[in-house]
């Protein structure tokens, strides 16, 4: 059914209205307007008697909840009028125009619209806090981090079903991680490269160090190999460990030579590998292979050496040797 008692939006105050007949004292029921006297508490009622305000107790009794009683009869046509107030106390709430703080508990049971900025620190607590960004429709979501100089997110590019986090405010400008619908993890700008000699590299000279250029890329994330440099070389990105590897498709070894040497060169060191070509004859083919995990600095550089000692300046390396590395930690 309705709600019949006071409207909290229209006030808690009612006016009843009775004209007098000679010598009238009690005034309850309907008013001149129909509407039945009722009050909680005496102390929350004001009697007027032709506009002049009675005082309780000595002009008039109100005990009953349902009538008032004069002291003194009125006289004819007298106009008693009698404002009732409904028993509040003042409200414990927050203004709407004006702001305020919660000193305790708040709960919302249906949707909660911020337009402004909510303060940390926040906690989500429970016996399984839960935060649910988006309502299972097809749109892309996402957390911002606003930095000073730079942003980040962590967001869903829902089209492609994947979690991306990357550089700045707009989901998939930079992504640095993204994981897929089957769990699979991509890192598309994690350092990684694959180098290949452009052709074969003949005559290696003897009693020398000799730089082995790596020109053509296979691949090389992030930019990092200078595939067209003098050595061809890795710059380091960012200060971390790489494992760096190279495979050398040797041709034509000289048995004379005293010892080839072949060089993993960084910025903060060298690792070295060493092989006497003592064999019963020269070699149409022979490989070398190291797999290193190398410290570097952000900017050392990493490049591949061979030095032949003695012998004749004969030993090639085929196009099919490789560089490669990436970044582990």
């Amino acid at each position: 059914m309705p709600y019949i008692g006071t409207s909290p939006s229209n006030g808690v105050r009612r006016k009843h209205t009775y004209t007098a007949t000679a010598g009238q004292t009690s005034f309850s029921g309907n008013d001149d307007n129909g509407i039945s006297l009722v009050y909680v508490d005496t102390e929350y009622l004001d009697v007027y008697q032709n506009g002049v305000k009675l005082v309780a107790v000595s002009d008039y009794a109100s005990t009953t909840g349902t009538s008032v009683v004069l002291t003194q009869g009125a006289s004819v046509s007298d106009i008693i009028e009698i404002i009732v107030y409904d028993v509040f106390s003042v409200a414990d709430t927050v203004s709407a125009s004006d702001g305020g703080s919660f000193g305790g508990n708040v709960g919302v049971g249906g949707t909660l619209s911020v337009t402004g900025n909510v303060i940390s620190p926040i906690t989500l607590a429970g016996t399984t806090p839960t935060l649910t960004i988006g309502d299972a429709g097809a749109e892309d979501t996402k957390i911002v981090f606003d930095g000073n100089a730079q942003d980040y997110h962590i967001g869903l590019d829902d089209s492609a079903d994947t979690l991306v986090i990357g550089k700045g405010s707009t989901l998939g400008t930079t992504t640095s991680m993204a994981i897929d619908a089957n769990g699979i993890i991509t890192k598309p700008l994690q350092p990684a490269f694959l180098a290949n000699p452009s052709g074969t590299l003949a005559n290696f000279a003897t009693g020398q160090s000799n730089n082995v250029n790596f020109a053509t890329e296979r691949f090389d994330r992030n930019a990092d190999y200078n595939a067209g440099g003098s050595p061809s070389a890795f710059t380091a990105p960012v200060t971390g460990v790489y494992q760096l590897n190279f495979h050398l498709y040797l041709l034509a070894l000289d048995t004379a030579a005293s010892y080839m040497e072949f060089a993993m060169v960084t910025s903060n060191r060298s690792y070295n590998i060493i092989i006497d070509p003592n064999f019963s004859s020269d070699l149409n083919y022979y490989h070398m292979t190291m797999s290193v995990l190398a410290d570097m600095d952000a900017s050392d550089t990493a490049y591949i050496t061979m030095w032949v000692q003695g012998g004749s300046a004969q030993t090639d390396l085929s196009a099919n040797s490789t560089f490669s590395g990436y970044l582990v930690a």
